[in-house]
């Protein structure tokens, strides 16, 4: 499968490492409007085909990731559409839509690391089926209808900044509480991987699991408490429907 990246910037290029870092270098052509750009990958990953012309990038692919700001849509597809032939052409550009896109993607910066939530859009049993497997190179793939998207870009495409910031809180507690920064930043990000464990090894509804270190009367139950108080869930809630009260 040849598949065009165009476009480089933090979510072509997670997505681009991450198909790198699956085995996929030699099948991937990428295009940046700068020379340096280029390098930057193809200093890493000297398999990889870099161009600055988007019409020749897509030449000959089987599937092509537009992944460009979404302002610059109308004018990369006027320049690719004509060359794109039969080409699966798969958009993660947010809250654009145009009549040659075949798939709506929305992934979210893990895709790196091979631990993206990318959700999908339901399309052509096809494209869907060519898309995904494509994307769960990098993490795991859900297909949702259309309605659900946005749902999606909110808990995985935004959710990982509010979970990051969830982390930095935690840790900004650690090291006031006395932990140098770095035991503090280990401690937290452990804390998370294990929290992430016990739920998906379980299957338990992380209430459940609360409930199994929550001690009456205890320390657990006092920080939790303090937390509701001060508006966490509404806090997360708020955040989660920001973007929903815009439309």
């Amino acid at each position: 499968m040849k598949i065009t990246v165009i476009g480089t910037g933090n979510m072509g290029g997670a997505l681009v490492k991450g198909w790198c870092r699956a085995g996929l270098a030699q099948d991937i052509a990428i295009t940046a409007r700068t020379l340096a750009t280029l390098e930057r990958y193809t200093s890493v990953y000297p398999q990889l085909t870099a161009h600055t012309d988007n019409v020749q990038a897509v030449q000959g692919a089987d599937v092509v990731v537009l992944a460009v700001k979404p302002w610059l849509v109308d004018e990369v597809m006027s320049q690719i559409q004509p060359a794109l032939g039969t080409a699966v052409l798969v958009s993660v550009a947010a809250g654009v839509r145009h009549e040659r896109i075949d798939v709506y993607a929305m992934p979210n910066i893990a895709v790196e690391y091979g631990e993206g939530m990318t959700f999908v859009e339901e399309a052509s049993p096809y494209n869907i089926n060519k898309v995904s497997e494509l994307f769960s190179l990098c993490g795991r793939v859900q297909v949702v209808p259309a309605k659900q998207m946005s749902a999606g870009m909110q808990v995985s495409g935004c959710g990982i900044a509010y979970v990051m910031r969830y982390v930095r809180a935690m840790m900004e507690g650690g090291v006031e509480l006395g932990l140098r920064p770095d035991e503090a930043r280990q401690a937290v990000l452990q804390t998370m991987k294990g929290a992430v464990a016990v739920l998906e090894e379980s299957g338990r509804h992380p209430e459940d699991a609360i409930d199994a270190v929550t001690t009456p009367g205890g320390y657990t139950i006092r920080g939790l408490n303090a937390m509701e108080d001060a508006g966490f869930t509404r806090s997360v809630l708020a955040g989660l429907k920001a973007n929903e009260q815009k439309k």
